[in-house]
């Protein structure tokens, strides 16, 4: 049954693929590319480290795995306490937690700013906690900030998305302090690299990946980076 299901599966992801690559228009495209972060930071430290909740976190795993300077990307759990960042416990929508995203960098090929400028793009900002299918304060849009660096960054490039109405409803992207960020299970790491033909992700998430080279080549990696090779 899985063979099968995975015959039909196949096809149809690269269907998918094809229809969304297609795409709009030039013209709509530039629309659709947001603007570089007026107010970003200089590399100080050979690696930095990001923090973002965005939705279902193999999707924005599976994102940043194909940003070139990205050296890891852990899915796991933000915003709550380290006793309660559990995959079913997170799933209640009680515990504070939010299913994020541990980004670590190279400041010197792709900064802070610039994560957050693909952040923005590859989901939205404009919902409530939910995204695509998902419901629930699980699944908010919110930035960990590190540092007051990182706080700074990201309050003016909502400030300046929200002055260039980059969207067309106000955005509901939260900025929290980090307090802890929380690895997910085994089984989470990799999703999306090790489940390309899962309907989900060929639903949700491939249309990310495919997004992000289109909108923005220049940051687009073809082979991504895996938390398996990297001891995780």
């Amino acid at each position: 049954m899985e063979k099968t299901m995975t015959g039909i599966i196949r096809p149809l992801a690269v269907a998918a693929l094809l229809a969304f690559c297609a795409g709009p228009s030039v013209a709509d495209e530039a629309a659709n590319v947001l603007p570089s972060p007026a107010v970003d930071n200089e590399p100080e430290q050979p690696t930095e480290t990001a923090v973002l909740a965005g939705g279902c976190f193999w999707g924005m795993q599976g994102v940043f795995q194909h940003v070139k300077g990205v050296k890891r990307v852990l899915a796991g759990y933000s915003g709550g306490a380290r006793d309660t960042a559990q995959y079913e416990m997170v799933g209640t929508g009680t515990t504070g937690n939010a299913e994020s995203v541990q980004i670590v960098f190279d400041p010197k090929v792709i900064s802070y700013g610039q994560i957050l400028r693909i952040y923005f793009s590859v989901m939205d900002p404009t919902t409530l906690d939910y995204q695509g299918p998902d419901e629930g304060t699980q699944y908010r849009s919110e930035i960990f900030y590190a540092n007051l660096d990182q706080q700074r960054i990201a309050k003016a490039y909502i400030a300046q998305l929200t002055k260039a109405h980059a969207f067309s409803d106000p955005i509901m992207t939260q900025l929290g302090a980090l307090r802890g960020f929380y690895p997910a299970e085994v089984y989470h790491q990799d999703y999306l690299i090790l489940h390309p033909y899962q309907p989900y992700i060929v639903i949700n998430d491939l249309p990310k990946i495919a997004k992000l080279k289109r909108l923005y080549p220049q940051f687009y990696a073809d082979k991504p980076v895996r938390v398996a090779r990297n001891g995780g």
